[in-house]
């Protein structure tokens, strides 16, 4: 009885005999439960990232899934029927001369009971094992980060490793909105306080360009009245 399983190369040349047209031999080790000893026909190798059990192994009139471990190359001359010897059969007894007897009441020869051929049972059947159900793959993860860095509000939108939007600028009124969904009091007032420092820095940039501004009217005026 085979023991280890089959290994990634044994795997791999079972998939190119397949690919031939060939049907390879194996035989179940003790991993495979009741049927360890027996042999089969590898008839297709599914998609292993779905179900562990991917070796799919005819056995009688059955086709069921196997995990690597459950089966090893068969070795030559595996599977092979034996033949079976034939019953001897019994040799009819020779017949008895009738007797000759005068007065003698004739007694019936016995009745030769003939033998009884006991039929074998069939082999069982190995137990269908449940098929694992593939669990379907979850998707990656997504990610969609709100950024400030040197007075711009950024947005981007990461799915796994993959980028699905990359980094664009939002309007301070709009990454208030989005903050006000998160319903984080600590980040919500963050936020309002860088907001609340933009605005006084903009205040004061306006009002010194409105003071120069002005200078620069009042020198116009001057150079307008000079002609």
């Amino acid at each position: 009885m085979a023991g280890e399983g089959l290994s990634t190369d044994e795997v791999q040349g079972i998939r190119e005999a397949l690919a031939a047209g060939r049907k390879p031999k194996v035989v179940f080790t003790s991993a495979a439960g009741q049927v360890a000893g027996q042999v089969g026909q590898v008839v297709e190798l599914t998609d292993p990232e779905l179900s562990e059990e991917f070796v799919v192994v005819r056995f009688g009139r059955d086709e069921l899934p196997f995990s690597p471990a459950d089966v090893a190359i068969a070795p030559k001359g595996a599977g092979r029927k034996v033949a079976e010897p034939k019953p001897e059969v019994d040799e009819p007894p020779a017949p008895v001369e009738p007797e000759f007897v005068l007065d003698t009441p004739r007694v019936p020869a016995p009745r030769r009971e003939e033998p009884k051929v006991e039929q074998q049972q069939a082999e069982a059947r190995p137990a269908r094992r449940p098929v694992k159900a593939a669990k379907p793959k979850s998707p990656p993860g997504l990610t969609v980060t709100l950024a400030y860095a040197e007075g711009e509000w950024t947005v981007a939108a990461q799915q796994g490793s993959k980028a699905l939007a990359k980094p664009y600028v939002v309007k301070p009124a709009e990454a208030l909105r989005m903050v006000a969904l998160v319903d984080v009091p600590g980040v919500q007032e963050a936020v309002e306080q860088i907001l609340a420092a933009e605005r006084a820095e903009a205040e004061q940039q306006a009002e010194k360009l409105r003071a120069e501004l002005a200078e620069i009217e009042a020198r116009l005026a001057e150079l307008r009245e000079a002609h």
